[in-house]
């Protein structure tokens, strides 16, 4: 079992930055993948970024491509997003998830995660 909890969130401008915080607690893994979605008011849940044990982030969706960066502190056992040239269509409930799967699997897929923080909302205004 694994917890998660978000933080950082609020408001921002547009082409402003926020820095996301997900902190993590519980069993641990030795490779424990740790990523972070968003669900916009009636949209899907939506996969934004993950990143390895060892510090290997994935891709995201063309609409965050080259603006969200993703690391680890794993003493602090911290993830952070780090978002900039936020838009209006960020704004979103920003979740964390964590799964310590090997093998074959899809990262961008909400249900390869079991582990899941409450989520921070995020709202970008122009």
């Amino acid at each position: 079992q694994v917890q998660l909890v978000e933080s950082g969130g609020g408001l921002a401008q547009a082409g402003g930055s926020m820095r996301l915080s997900c902190a993590y607690s519980g069993r641990t893994f030795h490779s424990l993948v740790v990523g972070w979605f968003r669900q916009a008011p009636g949209k899907e849940r939506e996969f934004v970024k993950a990143i390895t044990e060892s510090g290997l982030s994935t891709d995201s969706p063309a609409s965050m491509k080259g603006r969200f960066d993703i690391s680890r502190d794993n003493a602090k056992m911290i993830v952070y997003l780090q978002m900039n040239s936020l838009k209006v269509d960020d704004t979103a409930v920003y979740y964390c998830a964590a799964h310590a799967r090997n093998g074959n699997y899809d990262v961008w897929g909400a249900s390869e995660y079991p582990y899941w923080g409450q989520g921070t909302q995020v709202t970008v205004s122009s």
